[in-house]
């Protein structure tokens, strides 16, 4: 074989190599790519999803301040928004204990969606299941009464559901029948998980079982199994109010007074409890997405 013949084979088989070599890499962005969008999937296309604020997308902002939060899931509750001046959450972008997503910080303020009657069903029949991606600071004495999220209604006994912290911030949620007033009931029990760690993110999620009995209200840190649980008796005739970020109602009388300090980057609502599987698959999306371990 001449030596033209020998160079030849070579600048072959280099670009053979070159070319193969180009195809495995876009195969491998490509598995990527579905992989990004399948734990994405996993998330958004669940029946039942009615509310996803996500902290990279639709902020808007006045200065330094969130005016409004849009729900990325197509359903009527569709914008979050700030009526306070000094009530309004700001902005924390490319936060790198979540792997660069934003988060919004909460000092005691409040986002409302101001529909009266979107989320009643939800403890009247339905079920619900949230899940958020939040980490607590140190909470202002406050009865135990900082909530993250919640949409009691304004005056009377309070029906609806929600989500906060003791003062010490000890995680808890629960729901509300409108039936008593007392906190923590039987009709109005307050389900309590663990201590968080200040300024550290965790995945959490609450979850109420369908039907007009009494049904389970459950609490999840970090995984599907259950770190607490209480049983609610539904009252078919409860009404709820607005749904409130950063706050337990939209409280006119005293806002920001039983408000979450802390960061929220991720909120999700269902219209049902999710199956413990389906449950499980969000969870670990959620700790993937956000590199929480």
């Amino acid at each position: 074989m001449g030596q033209a013949q020998k160079v030849g084979d070579v600048v072959v088989r280099t670009r053979m190599l070159a070319v193969a070599l180009t195809v495995g890499v876009l195969a491998a962005a490509a598995l990527s790519v579905a992989g990004e969008a399948a734990k994405k999937e996993c998330l958004v296309t669940k029946p039942g999803l009615i509310v996803d604020l996500d902290a990279d997308k639709d902020v808007e902002l006045e200065a330094d301040r969130v005016v409004s939060w849009k729900n990325q899931a197509a359903w009527k509750a569709r914008d979050f928004v700030g009526k306070r001046a000094n009530g309004r959450p700001s902005l924390r972008k490319s936060v790198a204990a979540i792997q660069g997503h934003n988060s919004l910080v909460f000092k005691k303020e409040e986002l409302v969606n101001y529909d009266e009657d979107a989320f009643d069903h939800l403890v009247t029949g339905s079920g619900y299941t949230w899940a958020a991606v939040l980490a607590a600071a140190k909470q202002r004495p406050s009865e135990d009464l900082n909530c993250f999220f919640g949409n009691l209604k304004n005056g009377g006994v309070y029906e609806g559901f929600w989500g906060g912290l003791n003062d010490d911030n000890t995680l808890w949620c629960g729901s509300r029948n409108g039936r008593t007033f007392d906190r923590g009931n039987k009709d109005n029990p307050k389900v309590l998980g663990p201590k968080l760690d200040e300024n550290r993110f965790y995945v959490i999620a609450g979850r109420m079982g369908a039907g007009t009995g009494d049904v389970m209200i459950e609490l999840f840190v970090k995984d599907a199994k259950p770190v607490a649980s209480k049983p609610f008796p539904v009252n078919p005739k409860a009404n709820s109010s607005k749904m409130a970020i950063g706050q337990e109602r939209d409280a006119t009388n005293h806002p920001g007074r039983e408000s979450f300090i802390g960061e929220i980057a991720r909120i999700l609502f269902w219209e049902r409890p999710l199956t413990d599987a389906e449950l499980a698959e969000t969870l670990d999306a959620l700790k993937e997405e956000y590199g929480i371990k």
